[in-house]
């Protein structure tokens, strides 16, 4: 693909992005930015939440993922069901009860000052970690395929994109960052529809003759039912009820997004419809990752290594200009949906939860220095991967991220499904002991458990230490 080219796709596709946050940003006050003043429309929202989901990592991992483990990644999709029926029945009310700007003020509420600001410093480690690790690994994706033939410093080309994002978020905060996702969703799901109507000429399929390919490959089995493997279906199942639950639910990135819905009544429509269109949208993603590697075998194309890059790959040197500029649309749309609202809940948690701020009592100049801050952390830690260029301890470093969520899968069960009273001031102690525990338990695991081995489900057991800490240490209310 010709440099001009891809320079005049990102060029034009952030130039679009500016123009709609001008068009929604209005006052930009602090109404807009937390709260979208509450008049988003459901199905917007339900439509935009898609690719917030999804992110960068699974846009180029889920195809790849075919090659290893097949079409079992669905068991979890179907557990993500369960967990957002949760979220639409028990966390949804609770927030909106409450008229919440940050979900975590709920545990001011119910426990205390210490917890709250834990679990407030948990989710700001969480994001800052996670967001930098979604747009590390596809900025690298990205610089190999595009910027080197510009010989733009990956440093630079990470500064350049955050820059982008500050620039189009800063004054709308979350009001742009609906309309921006809806954007960024109808190009990531354009691109996979074009990939496979593309490959489906080359390889001469009628559509009946590609769903019959692909239900009869070898890559479309389902269900696992070994209890020792990690794909089994009931640990998958719950653990994406689990992860659901706590990366949707109990996380401000997301959850952030549904509160700017006026009632709770659309708010819970969004979240069946969002939640069941993802279901057929996973389908989708490995459906598209059968028809590649049945490509690749047909044409002699050698799989890579790494099969993540196998989507990259066939996009860009095998498909033609049209399967090359919808992946750049669609890769660029995925990694940079999850930065720019991952970048607009970290500074609204930090905002309210740490400096006291609120819908009402605005401080422009405090929120966009808030706003810059956050955007710089971003650049350092995404320059500290690149600098430690060890994807081991990159990886460990993310998996490490993920365990702070069981503190908060914890903190939010207790309080909603007990009456006891925790003392607060220990709530940081358990909160620390809790991941550690369970980091303890999985790398020995197969010792301690006759060589069971955890997955996913390890997020519930985190939980569940966490729940027994607070409850050694609470007495009844």
């Amino acid at each position: 693909m010709h440099p001009s080219l891809v320079i005049g796709i990102i060029g034009g596709y952030f130039a679009l992005l500016i123009f709609i946050s001008w068009l929604t940003s209005g006052k930009g006050d602090s109404k807009a930015f937390f709260t979208g003043n509450r008049q988003s429309p459901w199905y917007l929202v339900a439509f935009g939440m898609i690719g917030a989901s999804l992110s960068g990592v699974t846009f180029i991992s889920v195809p790849g993922w075919v090659g290893a483990t097949n079409f079992t990644y669905m068991q979890l999709a179907l557990g993500y069901l369960l967990g957002y029926f949760i979220i639409a029945k028990v966390l949804l009310p609770l927030y909106y009860k409450y008229n919440l700007i940050s979900i975590y003020q709920y545990l001011e509420t119910r426990y205390g000052f210490w917890s709250y600001k834990t679990g407030a410093f948990f989710f700001l480690i969480s994001q800052i970690i996670g967001a930098s690790f979604r747009l590390f690994l596809v900025a690298g994706v990205l610089q190999i395929a595009f910027f080197d033939s510009f010989n733009i410093p990956f440093e630079v080309s990470v500064l350049i994109t955050i820059t982008l994002i500050w620039v189009y978020t800063f004054k709308g905060g979350i009001k742009t960052i609906i309309w921006t996702d809806t954007l960024q969703t109808f190009f990531m799901l354009t691109a996979v529809v074009i990939t496979i109507v593309l490959i489906s000429k080359e390889l001469d399929f009628s559509a009946g003759a590609m769903l019959n390919a692909i239900t009869k490959s070898e890559y479309s089995t389902m269900f696992d039912w070994d209890w020792q493997s990690k794909t089994n279906f009931f640990k998958q199942f719950f653990a994406g009820a689990f992860i659901a639950i706590v990366m949707t639910g109990l996380d401000q990135n997301m959850m952030q997004k549904n509160l700017t819905v006026k009632t709770l009544k659309d708010a819970q429509k969004n979240m069946y419809w969002f939640s069941t269109s993802l279901v057929f949208v996973n389908l989708i993603f490995l459906g598209l990752g059968v028809l590649l590697f049945i490509y690749a075998q047909q044409k002699g194309i050698a799989i890579p290594e790494r099969t993540d890059d196998l989507y990259a790959l066939l996009a860009l040197n095998h498909l033609g200009t049209l399967a090359g500029v919808t992946f750049l649309l669609g890769i660029t749309a995925a990694a940079y949906s999850s930065a720019d609202s991952a970048l607009t809940a970290l500074t609204t948690s930090f905002s309210v939860d740490f400096l006291g701020m609120d819908a009402e009592n605005d401080n422009k100049k405090q929120r966009t220095l808030t706003h810059l801050g956050f955007s710089f952390i971003l650049f350092l830690v995404i320059v500290v991967f690149k600098a430690v260029n060890d994807q081991s301890v990159i990886s460990a470093v993310f998996t490490m991220a993920g365990y702070t969520y069981g503190p908060l899968l914890g903190l939010f069960t207790f309080g909603l499904f007990t009456t006891r009273k925790t003392v607060d001031k220990y709530v940081p102690f358990i909160a620390v002991i809790s991941p550690t525990l369970s980091y303890l338990l999985s790398t020995y695991s197969e010792k301690l458990l006759n060589g069971y081995k955890f997955g996913f489900e390890l997020l519930m057991v985190n939980g569940l230490i966490m729940f027994i800490g607070l409850w050694v240490f609470s007495k009844k209310s």
